[in-house]
């Protein structure tokens, strides 16, 4: 079964051929590649056009103008052909069997979304620790925390159809996961890590300050969670970011 992987880019000629070969190295090997580029400045466009010229699983795109991550996204999703769709930042990894286990895990246990483990590396890839998980997640459990990292989302369209990132600068993906969890009650966490995240400064999710307004903005825009509601959501959702990004950075 074809599986989609999505990718929004820019600014990203220093990081994506390494993602593209963690790709490349998957045990699983019928994937598409769909990589939205969002006007970057540097020479990213060109390095995914040699990339595309090696290898007939990749489909590039190229914004007319800089939309951010949520509309690339939603724009290679439209474009997206495969039965099983996940996502891979063009600065982060996978590890070889990501796509191999998460497949097997879901198909095994007639899963419609799931998510993974998944390393903490630094801006040259060497080790920091590691995310753990909770088995499973419910739309109210989410609300108080996001426990999905990106790059190891997947969800079956067999069950969901196409689901798109709602339309806002940061925290779209956190948006998506609820959305899905609207319609399937649980997203389930593989216990074990199966990619790499890469902190870097300059990164969207580097500003832990706009990250937050965009969560408040996210419940009450986008959710339509009343005040009170978001402001008991929102004290769960600071308390664990700060403990989380501590833990991080003072690991670094």
């Amino acid at each position: 079964m074809l599986v989609s992987v999505i990718t929004p880019s820019y600014n990203s000629e220093q990081y994506i051929v390494d993602t593209y070969k963690s790709l490349a190295l998957q045990t699983y090997t019928n994937w598409e590649w769909l990589v939205t580029d969002d006007c970057s400045t540097d020479s990213t466009y060109t390095v995914l056009e040699g990339l595309m010229r090696s290898d007939s699983r990749i489909k590039i795109f190229r914004n007319t103008k800089n939309l951010g991550a949520a509309v690339s996204r939603n724009n290679s999703i439209n474009e997206s052909k495969g039965r099983f769709i996940c996502f891979l930042d063009s600065d982060d990894l996978w590890k070889p069997n990501k796509l191999e286990t998460q497949i097997e895990f879901m198909r095994e246990r007639k899963l419609s979304f799931t998510y993974s483990e998944y390393d903490v590396v630094c801006s040259k890839g060497l080790f920091i620790k590691k995310i753990s998980v909770p088995k499973e997640t419910t739309y109210k459990n989410l609300l108080k925390g996001n426990v999905i990292g990106c790059l190891t989302a997947m969800y079956d369209t067999k069950y969901f159809g196409k689901v798109y990132m709602p339309v806002i600068r940061k925290r779209q993906d956190f948006g998506l996961w609820l959305k899905l969890l609207k319609r399937s009650n649980k997203a389930y966490g593989i216990n074990e890590s199966l990619g790499c995240y890469r902190v870097r400064s300059g990164s969207v999710s580097s500003n832990k300050v706009s990250a937050a307004l965009y969560t408040w903005k996210l419940y009450r825009d986008v959710e339509k969670l009343n005040l009170l509601k978001s402001i008991y959501y929102f004290s769960f959702y600071i308390v664990g970011a700060f403990v989380k990004h501590f833990s991080i950075f003072n690991n670094d």
